[in-house]
């Protein structure tokens, strides 16, 4: 990876959700701008805030996708994520979560 570039692997979606209540929402069901969270597999060399492994929150509609060994990955700059959910954060003093 070159500079502040991100490779991440989304996860899946499975269409159907269910909200609080239990109430099942269709795939089709328009819902308004939602976020996405992914996991880490690559780094480049300016990014300064994520490392691998680590899950980051990004907008599905800002990404541009490639296609490695029959995978796809999603492209994201540093600058484009909205949060970083790190397992190398102490939990007795925060929640893990930093924006």
């Amino acid at each position: 990876m070159l500079h502040d570039r991100l490779l991440v692997s989304a996860d899946a979606e499975s269409g159907e959700r269910k909200s609080g209540g239990g109430i099942v929402i269709p795939a089709t069901a328009s819902v308004g701008k939602r976020l996405a969270w992914a996991e880490v597999v690559a780094v480049g060399q300016h990014v300064r805030q994520v490392q691998l492994g680590d899950r980051v929150l990004f907008d599905p509609e800002e990404r541009a996708e490639v296609e490695l060994q029959s995978k796809t990955y999603v492209l994201l700059r540093e600058r484009d994520l909205h949060a970083v959910a790190a397992q190398r954060v102490d939990s007795s003093s925060s929640t893990g979560l930093y924006l």
